[in-house]
């Protein structure tokens, strides 16, 4: 038996067996892990090739010749004839090994088991089509390029009368999957597809965002004050400086100091991080686009809003009509608009204005059969009748317009009441998307707003808005009128790749302690 790895891993009987195997092939001076590996086409690529030298007249005996390299995904050995599939990202590929056609050493790994499912190789020869039909790679060289000691999950494959693929096997955990996904994306294709796809989403943003004319910037995301969100954010300290800091949960007072310095539309692409609950829909860390422009207000915002989101999705789908969850959406611009005032007394039957403090507005809502706990200030109550009565019904893309200014501390007022700021947020499938506002830039009014905050909630509250005296002097030299908005890029590939769970469109979403 090979000497055991020096570690908590305790080999299965499969992994013992490759172990042994790779020492015997140690023994034989084959190389499990060589540093050179050659690569001329992707699988892919392999079969475009071939199949463009037989549309243009070309034999298999005139065909090209190609070295490609991938991961074992099937393997059939049948005396002196071996056919293999490996996979690289682009597809997969047939190789088929004849005895004669490669050197015997080759061959031997095939022949003694020495190359197992999973095992990544590099092999040479011409295309060619089988007498199936299958285009393949007729192999004159073969090389191990790494060992594979533990098995991938396997996942097999069932063909409906329809045609449609559907994929099933021992691999079918969730947590077990968002923990391993490495061997997640390795074995299931339609989890690679999301990923290939979210980048796609990011990508499409990004160039329209360019061709608004946005400037993409990066801003700190260690902040020694945390604002620019309603939320709790993680703490750590710097050693050297002797300093506690914020890992950043929103770009906002930054992007809007670069409003004061002459940048006029400015953007960018990150994570923030909130320590907050987890659900289908929240993870600590997350993916958010920002912007800020001078000279709009949220009107405009949501305009360029609903442009943009049907670009990506244009981008991604083909088309501007999606299916969620069993759902059809039109994500055709122009967008549903209604007042959140208009919205919360249609579905919950409370006029908030009726109602304007929270002792008035609590006995309201509990009269109607709903549950909010003691204490609650006014403008989480009406938060509460939002996120309760309203959002679960709002499927088709909509606008909510104008918020209280209790829930919204950088926001100006509307033009008809003292109670209200142009602030919109935008709901699509149940799910909230995207959150923008006529930004304030009257340093004053900001100032008491900040101050307004503090009364408003105690010391540590989620909801705390901490002072920032240095965007309040950046304000002081003079901030032009400017629109701003924010939303998560998680989400909307959500919505985009129908996924109805955020683990499901984060490489590495995060879980619980292993135990």
């Amino acid at each position: 038996m090979t000497e055991q790895p020096s570690s908590h891993w305790k080999p299965s009987r499969i992994e013992s067996d490759r172990l042994e195997k790779l020492k015997t092939l140690k023994e034989q001076n084959v190389e499990a892990y060589p540093a050179r590996v050659e690569r001329t086409h992707t699988t892919a690529q392999a079969i475009n090739v071939y199949t463009e030298h037989r549309n243009n007249g070309g034999t298999d005996e005139t065909a090209p010749t190609v070295t490609v390299c991938g991961r074992i995904r099937r393997m059939n050995i049948k005396g002196k004839i071996a056919f293999m599939h490996i996979e690289d990202q682009s597809g997969r590929v047939q190789l088929f090994v004849r005895v004669n056609d490669i050197q015997e050493a080759d061959y031997a790994l095939l022949k003694d088991k020495l190359i197992d499912m999973d095992d990544f190789v590099q092999a040479r020869g011409q295309m060619m089509a089988t007498q199936a039909g299958e285009i393949s790679v007729r192999v004159v060289s073969l090389t191990l390029l790494a060992k594979s000691l533990s098995p991938l999950p396997l996942i097999k494959e069932q063909t409906l009368d329809d045609g449609t693929v559907i994929e099933y096997g021992e691999f079918n955990n969730v947590e077990a999957r968002y923990r391993q996904r490495y061997a997640d994306l390795a074995v299931n294709r339609d989890v690679r597809e999301v990923f290939i796809k979210r980048a796609k989403v990011v990508n499409a943003i990004r160039h329209f965002m360019d061709g608004e004319g946005f400037l993409e910037v990066e801003t700190p995301i260690l902040q020694p004050l945390y604002g620019g969100a309603a939320a709790r954010p993680f703490t750590t300290h710097h050693n050297q400086l002797k300093q506690d800091l914020y890992l950043r949960i929103s770009f906002e007072l930054y992007l809007k100091r670069l409003l004061v310095g002459g940048i006029d539309a400015v953007y960018e692409i990150g994570r923030d991080f909130r320590n907050e609950g987890v659900s289908f829909k929240h993870n600590p860390e997350f993916t958010q686009i920002e912007f800020y422009k001078a000279y709009i207000d949220y009107t405009h915002v949501a305009d360029l809003t609903e442009r943009m989101v049907a670009h990506a999705c244009m981008q991604i789908n083909g088309t501007t009509v999606i299916d969620y969850q069993g759902e059809s959406l039109d994500l055709t611009p122009p967008w549903k608009r209604i007042t959140l005032r208009e919205a919360i007394k249609q579905d919950s039957g409370i006029d908030y204005m009726d109602h304007l403090d929270a002792v008035s507005l609590t006995q309201a809502i509990r009269e109607r059969g709903g549950k909010v706990a003691d204490g609650l200030t006014w403008g989480r109550l009406v938060d509460h009748l939002l996120s309760e009565y309203v959002e679960p019904k709002l499927r088709q893309p909509t606008f909510l317009l104008d918020y209280p200014r209790d829930i919204s501390p950088f926001a100006k007022r509307v033009d008809y009441d003292d109670f209200h700021v142009e602030r919109f947020e935008g709901y699509i499938a149940g799910m909230e998307m995207c959150n923008a506002f006529t930004e304030l830039n009257d340093p004053l009014d900001q100032e008491q707003r900040f101050l307004d905050m503090a009364q408003m909630y105690a010391s540590g509250d989620d909801e705390e808005t901490p002072l920032d005296e240095d965007y309040l002097r950046a304000m002081r030299y003079g901030m032009p009128p400017n629109g701003g908005f924010g939303m998560g890029i998680d989400r909307l590939t959500m919505l985009l790749t129908n996924q109805r769970n955020i683990r499901d469109v984060l490489l590495y979403p995060h879980l619980r302690e292993e135990k």
